[in-house]
């Protein structure tokens, strides 16, 4: 039996065509969530929503933008406003990776990555958290990494991007709390997505060695862990950067 957790509630997930995302929406619908799934691709997850909506019983709700344009963002909230009167749940999912070694390191680089992984996720956030206020409830899930807690080599600007993003759910947590909003971050190891198999193969192969349990993961897991922070099961959870990576060492 399925235990519908996310029962009526509503949810914001950037990111949602493809990867984590993805699967995120999906979870969230299986378990009753009336979603808002972003991408920048109009009509990409027109059908895919449809889908998803008849099979759960739900809503599943495309809405195209680029999570960098805070026009578009703010013009997002408001719509959600408009026509649930409330936001249970935000996803801060959509990210991007580049990589480069330092004293290679172009500003033109530093800049695309904070915009979408840093300045897009706090713009997300103060957005989301006005609309909690109201109801002094709420779910704030921000994506991490574990490259953003431990670093890895030719990734400076992608760990000092996801390290902000953990500094920024620990702060908003104090922040937040007395308002009823909790906010947490998953810091994903090695995850079986398109982003992590551009790596190549090669440095997929040497990643195995680093896993305890021996095996990439996968987007599922993800949204597992996604689940529990956003159900009542972790009500007195916030403040946390949940290592989902298989006990990875990096």
């Amino acid at each position: 039996m399925n235990s519908r957790l996310l029962e009526g509630k509503i949810v914001f997930v950037t990111g949602a065509s493809r990867g984590i995302g993805r699967r995120i929406v999906e979870r969230f619908a299986s378990e009753g969530a009336i979603v808002y799934a972003n991408c920048r691709n109009v009509g990409s997850l027109d059908s895919y929503s449809k889908e998803l909506s008849q099979k759960h019983s739900t809503e599943v709700i495309p809405v195209y933008y680029d999570v960098t344009d805070s026009s578009k963002s703010k013009e997002t909230f408001s719509r959600i406003m408009k026509e649930q009167k409330r936001l249970d749940v935000l996803v801060n999912n959509a990210g991007i990776m580049e990589d480069a070694l330092i004293g290679m390191i172009s500003f033109d680089l530093m800049q695309k990555i904070f915009e979408t992984n840093v300045f897009a996720v706090i713009n997300h956030l103060q957005l989301a958290a006005r609309l909690m206020r109201r109801a002094r409830i709420g779910s704030i899930i921000n994506l991490s990494s574990i490259v953003g807690v431990n670093g890895n080599p030719g990734q400076s600007v992608y760990s000092a991007s996801k390290g902000a993003v953990a500094a920024l759910t620990k702060t908003a947590a104090k922040e937040l709390g007395p308002d009823g909003i909790r906010v947490n971050a998953i810091a994903p190891g090695m995850i079986d997505t398109d982003m992590y198999r551009s790596i190549g193969e090669d440095k997929m192969a040497a990643h195995l060695g680093m896993i305890k349990l021996g095996r990439i993961g996968t987007p599922e897991e993800i949204a597992d862990a996604s689940l529990f922070l956003a159900s009542d099961l972790s009500r007195y959870v916030t403040g946390q950067i949940l290592g989902v990576d298989g006990g990875a060492i990096i």
